[in-house]
């Protein structure tokens, strides 16, 4: 039997990102976003939200450590990854995560992107030429080699 773990997530962070260093050398970074859903209940109309635990690392953790902050929005692609331990009180404990592999960037609250393509990037920036053996990147991506 095959096997699917995707996560496709839309949703604003509840804290600024935690970027950590390995001893190998890897960049590691972890924060938290809140996802809301929008439902009828009868004639009421209800909000639940979702609040979900992330885990980037590489080249991905460093931009998100640099680019985004809490209350920002982030669409993301990932994988479910169940972690478990003991305690230092010998309880057993465990937590549900999402492994960062595809993420965008989606502008901050306040920006006047309105929620739609860039980052906390300046007009200069956003506008920035793309290299001419290479076709314009859209209106606000990030003009670094990443492989999203």
């Amino acid at each position: 039997m095959a096997n699917f773990n995707r996560v496709i997530l839309l949703g604003n962070l509840t804290r600024d990102p935690e970027l950590r260093t390995t001893p190998k050398g890897t960049s590691v970074c972890q924060f938290g976003m809140a996802v809301n859903r929008v439902f009828r209940n009868g004639d009421d109309t209800q909000e639940e939200t979702t609040f979900v635990d992330l885990e980037a690392w590489g080249k991905q953790a460093e931009i998100i450590s640099k680019y985004v902050q809490k209350g920002n929005p982030l669409f993301i692609e990932g994988r479910l990854k169940f972690d478990s331990w003991e305690s230092k009180e010998g309880e057993k404990r465990s937590k549900l995560k999402v492994i960062v592999e595809n993420m965008q960037l989606m502008g901050s609250r306040g920006d006047n992107a309105g929620g739609q393509g860039g980052g906390n990037f300046t007009p200069a920036q956003r506008s920035a030429p793309a290299p001419s053996n290479q076709a314009p990147a859209p209106s606000g991506d990030i003009e670094e080699d990443v492989p999203f």
